[in-house]
């Protein structure tokens, strides 16, 4: 796709960040210090009213850790965006509505490759090619290569992986274990709020 210059270029983190975890950040970091985007919004995904999920807590409360994870950091900032949107969202029309809104920003999709093996079984998947870049961070188990030969315009990312998850940690967030994924603002908010009680 042709690249809009100067434009700022922002690549969006979408997730439940159920809780955000420093998995979540450090990611966040590497591709900032690739320098292919200039910013990172994280798109936190509401709570979809068809899915029985009890483990996913309010939205708000995963925005609010959000925030509080990324409020050192200048070029990372928080989307509540999909929250007024039709549910289930799609990311094409979050994208175009994105789009519509800041139209002095030039947005990438980042996904990771477990995620691109199935993009073609999205909403609309050939437009988002068409229109936005796209970037792929690595997950262990899904093969880049694959990746490249169904998706030849995705841009491949050299990043680490980072095996931890947020089930992993809701699972032992009160036995101490996930402490050390967790930023001291995000455990002492989950804290405060009680979140995450079996």
């Amino acid at each position: 796709m042709a690249e809009k210059n100067n434009h700022i270029k922002v690549g969006l983190y979408f997730g439940s960040f159920n809780p955000v975890h420093y998995g979540h950040l450090n990611l966040a970091n590497d591709i900032l210090k690739l320098r292919l985007v200039d910013e990172i919004w994280f798109i936190v995904s509401p709570h979809n009213p068809l899915k029985k999920d009890s483990d996913l807590i309010d939205e708000k409360y995963r925005f609010e850790m959000l925030k509080l994870a990324t409020a050192h950091n200048k070029n990372m900032k928080v989307s509540d965006i999909e929250f007024s949107m039709p549910k289930p969202s799609y990311t094409i029309d979050t994208l175009h509505l994105l789009s519509s809104e800041y139209p002095g920003y030039a947005f990438y999709l980042l996904i990771g490759s477990d995620n691109a093996l199935v993009f073609d079984k999205w909403k609309s998947y050939e437009e988002i090619l068409a229109e936005y870049s796209v970037l792929v961070y690595p997950r262990r188990g899904y093969n880049f290569i694959e990746v490249a030969s169904k998706f030849p315009q995705m841009q491949l990312l050299d990043t680490p992986y980072y095996d931890i998850s947020s089930t992993e940690i809701r699972n032992n967030i009160h036995a101490k274990e996930a402490d050390k994924w967790l930023p001291q603002e995000v455990k002492q908010y989950i804290s405060e709020n009680n979140l995450y009680k079996k």
